[in-house]
C-alpha cells in the first residue's frame, strides 16, 4: 500500500523532521505541497508542542507528524563533562571564552507528561528516533487513532519495531544525515546503505517500510519505490528551501560541496552525519570521551556562536546526507515537485 494512502496525503513522501533548522512554518509549507510535514519535537517541552500544533493548524488542515526522541536519559555524569570542557579549553582560549557547567536545553525522551499535552489534539502521525516509548506510551498514542512511525538502521531493529507497535518502519540508510536512529548495539560499519536496507526490510517486516538516506531526484524516488518502498523520507534537499531556517554557515556548507559528510558522535555524543569541518577532524569523528547523548552539545554552543560570527562553522553541526546536490533555494513548494518528476 502506498503513503499516500497510508497517511491521507497525495505525495508518498515525508519531509524529515529537522531539529535546529526548522519549525511549524516548514512542515506547514511540506504538508500544503501534498507530502507529509514534520514538526521536530525533541528539543521542545510540552508547552512548546503545544504552540507548534496550533501554529501548524492555524496554517492548514492538512495532515502532520510529531517527531520525539526516546532514548534513555542518563544521569548526568559531572566527570565526563570535565574531562569533555578540559578537551575543548584550548578552543575555548582561542575565542577568550570561559568554559562553564551549564547543561543547557537537552533533547529529552518522549513521557507521560508530553503525551498528556497532546492528546486533545489527536496528532495524525508521531514517529519516534531510538527505537520506541514504553508499551503503556505506545498504546496510549494508537488509542488517539494517530500513525505510528519509527526509524531501523538494521533489520534487526526493524524486526523489533514492527513486533512493539511500530505501524511504519523507516529504513534509514547509511546515508541519512543527523542523527542515527539506532537503538542496539549495531555498529556503524554493519549498517547498510539505503537501497540494500529496503530490499531487505521489504522482504522481512509484515508492515510498509519508508525509505530515507540519499534520496535528492525523481530517479531516487522511484528507485526506492521498485524496491518495495511504500514512499520516502527526505531531508537534506530541503535544508536550502525558503522556509528553512538553516543558518548562513549551513547554508554554505551545503552549497559548496567542498567537504564530504561523515558519520560523527562529538556534537551530542550519539552517531550523526554531518558535513565534515574542523572539529570532526580534530577529534577523529568518533571520539569515545564524547560525554553521553544528550550532554555533549552545552559545551559546545559557546564556541559554535563564536565561530559562526566569523562566518566558521568549525563548531556547528552541520547535518547533512551524504547526497546533498539536490540541493536549491527555491520554496518547499517547488522542491516536492522536483522530487515528485514534475
Amino acid at each position: 500500500m502506498q503513503l499516500s494512502t497510508l497517511l491521507n496525503i497525495s505525495i508518498p513522501m515525508i519531509q524529515a523532521p529537522m531539529a535546529g533548522v526548522q519549525n511549524w512554518r516548514l512542515a506547514a509549507a511540506a504538508s500544503k505541497a501534498g507530502i507529509l510535514g514534520s514538526i521536530p519535537c525533541g528539543m521542545l517541552n510540552a508547552e512548546q508542542v503545544v504552540c507548534e500544533i496550533k501554529n501548524f493548524r492555524a496554517q492548514t488542515s492538512k495532515p502532520y507528524n510529531l517527531n520525539f526522541f526516546c532514548h534513555d536519559m542518563p544521569k548526568l555524569d559531572t566527570q565526563q563533562q570535565s574531562k569533555w570542557l578540559q578537551k575543548l579549553a584550548p578552543y575555548y582560549a582561542e575565542f577568550g571564552l570561559t568554559p562553564d557547567n551549564e547543561v543547557g536545553v537537552l533533547r529529552r525522551p518522549f513521557d507521560e507528561e508530553m503525551a498528556e499535552a497532546i492528546a486533545p489534539y489527536r496528532p495524525p502521525v508521531i514517529s519516534f528516533h531510538f527505537g520506541l516509548p514504553k508499551s503503556e506510551l505506545v498504546a496510549k498514542v494508537k488509542s488517539w487513532g494517530a500513525t505510528i512511525l519509527s526509524s531501523a538502521t538494521t533489520v534487526e531493529e526493524g524486526i523489533w519495531l514492527a513486533k512493539n507497535g511500530a505501524d511504519i518502519v523507516i529504513a534509514q540508510g547509511i546515508e541519512a544525515g543527523g542523527h542515527r536512529a539506532t537503538f542496539t548495539e549495531a555498529k556503524l560499519d554493519e549498517q547498510l546503505q539505503t537501497k540494500q536496507l529496503v530490499a531487505q526490510l521489504v522482504e522481512k517486516l509484515p508492515i510498509p517500510v519508508i525509505a530515507a538516506g540519499g534520496i535528492a531526484s525523481h530517479q531516487d524516488v522511484l528507485m526506492m519505490q521498485k524496491l518495495g518502498a511504500c514512499g520516502t523520507q527526505v531531508g537534506t534537499s530541503f535544508l536550502l528551501c525558503d522556509e528553512a531556517d538553516t543558518t548562513q554557515v549551513h547554508r554554505h556548507a551545503l552549497k559548496s560541496l567542498a567537504e564530504p559528510s561523515a558519520v560523527t558522535n562529538v556534537f551530542s555524543g550519539r552517531p550523526a552525519r554531518g558535513i565534515e569541518n574542523r572539529l570532526m577532524l580534530a577529534l577523529d569523528f568518533i571520539y569515545e570521551q564524547t560525554p553521553s547523548f544528550p550532554y555533549a552539545s552545552a559545551a559546545l554552543t559557546p564556541l559554535r556562536v563564536a565561530a559562526e560570527k566569523q562566518g566558521k562553522g568549525d563548531f556547528s553541526p552541520l547535518w547533512s546526507g551524504s547526497n546533498r546536490r539536490g540541493c536549491q533555494e527555491v520554496s518547499i513548494e517547488a522542491m516536492v515537485a522536483i522530487l515528485n518528476g514534475k
